[in-house]
């Protein structure tokens, strides 16, 4: 069976924010997300608690590791051609999670989706047809 690919978002000036901020956590931490890519890479979407988990109302997920008494997120969701796609990365301050983060999220995915529509244009014209058939 064919793995799934994790990739780094990256802002449409092609900075790898989320890889910065994978990279600005102690190593303890990176090696826990670590885990968990691996985890994703192998069993694609059938992954599920405690590593990661729907976030409600959106196309959104996020690998969740602890660390000591810190909490730490990656927002990512499931893309065409077996890639998940790392969004947004962010330590946890409170129970709940901000909405601030959820949205910040959800920008980039729609940023992410233009950006592969303008580089693969025909992408969308191919898929129409196959389901006009």
């Amino acid at each position: 069976m064919a793995q799934w690919k994790i990739e780094f978002y990256q802002s449409p000036s092609g900075n790898p924010v989320v890889y910065d901020w994978f990279l600005e956590q102690e190593a303890k931490v990176q090696a826990r997300f670590a885990q968990i890519f691996d985890l994703l890479q192998d069993k694609g979407t059938s992954v599920g608690m405690p590593y990661v988990c729907p976030i409600v109302n959106t196309k959104l997920y996020e690998i969740r590791v602890e660390q000591s008494t810190n909490i730490y997120r990656i927002f990512y969701f499931a893309y065409t051609g077996r890639r998940f796609i790392l969004l947004h990365g962010f330590q946890k301050k409170t129970q709940k999670t901000p909405k601030k983060e959820i949205e910040l999220a959800e920008k980039r995915r729609k940023e992410f989706l233009a950006q592969e529509q303008q580089n693969n244009p025909n992408d969308n014209k191919t898929k129409k047809k196959r389901k006009k058939q």
